[in-house]
């Protein structure tokens, strides 16, 4: 049975308790702090060394390998909350865990990377303790059989003891391409050229990559044989995020030398902006979702589904809007004819000369706000003040046109592009804020306003997966969002989500994931994931703590939050590594 929040509390008009605000945001920093603490204890005491809390029996989950996952996810969290006390006792742990699984049974190379390797780098970094790094070097060696491809990228798994693997011949983006930051730095701090291979094999593969039929946008599928894409549906959701994500902060850590990164970014940004992002008919919120092609007829279709996962992308527009010179590339010799390629890309040519007209370091920070603001609105809309897993959006207009492959009228749905509605604002002498970036007030509805179709016609769309899992992807892009423009809204809103995550998912022993956001008090899942620890909290304490331990010019996080250092390589390096 869960415990729910018993601090002070006051009403929100809707006849739901809420958490009043900090009277400092150094002591909203130490509420997280204290949440942490809660979380973690309750994992030590009832889980360890196991891999997730069940925090409403107070067992345990192995669904990572084993190792004690929730362990390693929060080594970076403690050190940069200071609990000396907590990390001490982890320390036994990390040094006596055996990386070794039984016959049958295969580690996630993509969950193995970014949670436990991610972990212990980033441990490393902030600690300069020789034990992560031996431990990440290791651990790295034990998954090394999972590139046993023509191609060189990674397959789903490994057994790290026997060295067998699993995983078919077609790959999904992001569990083959999740790996370049981590690689790149553990090459740099062991010198040991295999590790950049890795990455380097990878980032080789995609730069000789067809991508006509994505005008350069890295699709979800691959064969790991010929590391071609295996189908032409592009995503920033499930399957695909962290993968985009990886592009910029590949150029960024390794102190913005990584040209060929870069230009991948500014591809896969480009055919985002231009034809991913939507507006909503009745709010004008703004919204990215995934294009879907028909293999018959060639052409591309939006679903006008939105994934909570998507709302990584408004943090990773506006680092890229903070720390790329977008309005001046040529003064960091990229030139618009590197990143088109005569064609070779599709549209992406018209889709950069669309673009031509604007302010490209404005444009990606204005996307990066109206899609921040959906993110947060998609909470603050439901009775818990917490987001679902996926909605779908409603749309304005159909367009029906003749299908020649099936001789019959076709009906697809359209919706308001969010460059078409740029372009009017543009034309109209760019009066008021671009389209997207009003505030808008939240849509709660009491019991009696629960029908379907009244939900559809004033939010603009309809829960899909009404599922809160303790996601990290909004408050991360909250927590850039106030490191880049200052605005203390953003920190305002993470108050507010803080505040129901304490309300509606706290236990006695942890936090639980919330069966639907849209009925409080919630219904709880019995699971704490071990990304709660490593994420969610750790996005939450930065954005309320003053001086930032995390500078964003100084360090990139992984898709796990765990935060490497910017470096220079080497003359030496340079030279070894073939790096030019």
């Amino acid at each position: 049975m869960s415990v729910r929040y018993s601090g002070t509390l006051t009403s929100d008009g809707y006849g739901k308790k809420v958490i009043q605000p900090p009277e400092s945001w150094e002591e909203g920093a130490a509420q997280v702090r204290r949440a942490f603490l809660h979380a973690y204890h309750g994992y030590e005491r009832y889980a360890a060394p196991h891999d997730e809390l069940l925090p409403l029996t107070n067992k345990h989950s192995d669904v990572f390998n084993g190792w004690g996952v929730t362990l390693f996810d929060s080594l970076d969290t403690m050190l940069i909350m200071d609990l000396k006390t907590e990390y001490t006792r982890a320390l036994n742990m990390v040094q006596n865990i055996e990386f070794s699984l039984p016959d049958g049974k295969f580690a996630p190379y993509f969950e193995t990377t970014i949670r436990y390797l991610g972990g212990l780098l980033s441990a490393y970094a902030l600690s300069k303790n020789q034990l992560f790094l031996d431990r990440a070097d290791e651990l790295a060696c034990k998954l090394d059989p999972v590139f046993n491809t023509t191609s060189g990228m990674a397959l789903f798994g490994v057994n790290p003891t026997n060295r067998n693997t699993s995983g078919t011949e077609i790959g999904v983006l992001a569990e083959i391409a999740s790996l370049q930051i981590e690689y790149t730095y553990l090459a740099k701090l062991t010198e040991k050229k295999e590790h950049f291979q890795r990455a380097g094999a990878l980032l080789k593969a995609f730069e000789n990559a067809d991508l006509k039929n994505t005008n350069g946008m890295l699709p979800i599928q691959w064969n790991l044989t010929s590391a071609q894409p295996y189908d032409a549906h592009v995503s920033v959701g499930a399957q695909a995020d962290s993968a985009h994500e990886y592009l910029l902060k590949q150029y960024l850590m390794t102190a913005k030398t990584d040209k060929a990164s870069l230009k991948m970014y500014l591809r896969a940004t480009t055919h985002i902006i231009t034809k991913l992002m939507y507006l909503s008919p009745t709010r004008h919120l703004l919204y990215v979702t995934d294009e879907v092609m028909d293999k018959r007829t060639g052409s591309t279709d939006p679903t006008h589904i939105f994934e909570h996962l998507s709302c990584f992308l408004p943090g990773l527009l506006a680092l890229g809007a903070h720390t790329l010179p977008l309005d001046d590339l040529e003064s960091i010799g990229i030139r618009q004819d590197d990143i088109d390629a005569d064609g070779s890309f599709g549209d992406a040519k018209a889709n950069h000369q669309r673009l031509a007209g604007y302010n490209l370091k404005k444009l990606h920070l204005w996307a990066a706000e109206g899609l921040a603001q959906t993110c947060y609105l998609t909470y603050a809309d439901q009775p818990t003040g917490l987001g679902a897993d996926e909605m779908i959006f409603k749309t304005s207009t159909m367009k029906t046109s003749w299908d020649s492959v099936s001789s019959q009228w076709r009906t697809r749905v359209q919706g308001d592009l969010w460059m078409d509605a740029m372009s009017r604002w543009k034309s109209s002498g760019s009066r008021g804020v671009p389209p997207g970036l009003e505030d808008k007030a939240p849509i709660v509805y009491e019991k009696s306003r629960q029908a379907t179709n009244v939900r559809l016609r004033d939010r603009d769309y309809t829960l899909k997966k009404s599922a809160y899992l303790l996601r990290p992807e909004t408050v991360e892009s909250l927590y850039i969002l106030w490191r880049v423009t200052g605005d203390i809204k953003w920190r305002e809103r993470g108050w507010k989500i803080f505040a129901a995550i304490e309300q509606e998912t706290k236990t006695a022993s942890g936090y639980a994931s919330v069966k639907a956001v849209d009925a409080s008090p919630a219904r709880l899942y019995d699971n704490m994931p071990s990304y709660f620890l490593a994420e969610t909290l750790k996005y939450l304490y930065l954005l309320f703590i003053n001086e930032d331990p995390i500078p964003l010019d100084e360090w990139v996080f992984n898709t796990e939050a765990h935060p490497l250092p910017v470096f220079e390589w080497t003359a030496k390096e340079r030279e070894e590594y073939g790096i030019d």
